[in-house]
């Protein structure tokens, strides 16, 4: 089994990994990005972006094929669809066994996994994926104008997102479990302001229902029991993120969620180890936050190479 040296290898390629790449690579650090599906990560999911510095407008996936497009304009390799057997983190150099055999060794490692939306887990939640249930509003929204949505949590991005879907659908009722919300007061005085927003607390679904697109949802009071049906043309799942680590457990530490600590480097607890993105310890999850930190990621690891001319 042949192996492959590397400066550097980053895994993932959502907008840390790939802006990872980019800093790297154009500093003349030998790097490869690794990838369990296609290039972009969760941003290839939104529909537009319109808070990325310096772009007006742009589409997830256009956003990621520029990131892409310039990671491998400076001299990145990128391999996609692949999935990582075993890891070696501790030795000197570090290895990355693939699937299929292939066995990479690196001098340095930038985890960037990324994360996924947490689900509720309940009948018909799955089977209507893409059929009524999303998890982005600025992916769906536009899919349900004039039509009447049930969004699910209380923290910042249920609110947000809540608020935010009024410019499409006609009714939005969110079901929160507790009678009160984790969002900033005043995103919830926004939401209460508005009209088209009605709240369900203390209380939670426990079903979608439908035929070939959702047409409602069980809604379960948490403190009686009692369930009532309601008519719905769809559902936004807002209740956290899940990190993207099991992999990784056993070779980074991570706090209870399974979130990778970092230090101001983004440099984990072992040696030459980095983590940036949506798979680290952190309070805000947007696409500015994650490329922030692949580039202290990516600096660090210049800086290191060159002083260690390695």
């Amino acid at each position: 089994m042949s192996t492959t040296i590397f400066d550097t290898i980053v895994i993932g390629a959502g907008p840390a990994g790939l802006t990872a790449g980019i800093y790297l690579a154009r500093s003349k650090v030998k790097t490869l990005i690794l990838s369990d599906g296609m290039a972009g990560g969760q941003i290839i999911l939104t529909h537009e972006i319109a808070n990325y510095p310096g772009i007006e407008k742009i589409s997830g996936y256009q956003l990621a094929a520029v990131m892409k497009k310039q990671a491998l304009n400076f001299g990145c390799e990128l391999k996609t669809n692949v999935r990582i057997a075993s890891l070696d983190l501790q030795s000197t150099p570090k290895t990355v066994v693939l699937a299929d055999g292939t066995s990479y060794t690196t001098r340095t490692v930038i985890l960037a996994p990324g994360g996924r939306p947490r689900m509720l887990n309940i009948p018909g939640e799955e089977e209507f994926k893409g059929r009524g249930v999303s998890y982005c509003a600025t992916c769906d929204g536009d899919f349900f104008t004039s039509k009447e949505i049930v969004v699910v949590g209380g923290g910042n991005s249920a609110i947000e997102e809540s608020i935010s879907l009024t410019k499409y659908a006609s009714k939005v009722t969110v079901v929160h479990q507790f009678d009160y919300f984790q969002a900033f007061p005043y995103i919830v005085d926004e939401a209460k302001q508005n009209s088209k927003i009605h709240f369900v607390l203390n209380s939670t679904l426990s079903s979608i229902y439908g035929k070939d697109t959702v047409e409602g949802v069980i809604i379960r009071n948490l403190k009686t029991g009692e369930e009532k049906p309601c008519k719905t043309d769809g559902v936004f799942i807002f209740i956290g993120y899940l990190p993207n680590t099991e992999f990784l457990k056993g070779h980074v530490a991570m706090n209870h969620a399974g979130e990778i600590l970092v230090d101001k480097n983004m440099q984990t607890n072992i040696d030459g180890v980095y983590a940036a993105g949506d798979c680290i310890e952190k309070r805000y999850r947007q696409i500015t936050t994650a490329v922030g930190e692949a580039t202290i990621a990516a600096l660090a690891i210049i800086e290191r190479i060159h002083q260690n001319h390695l």
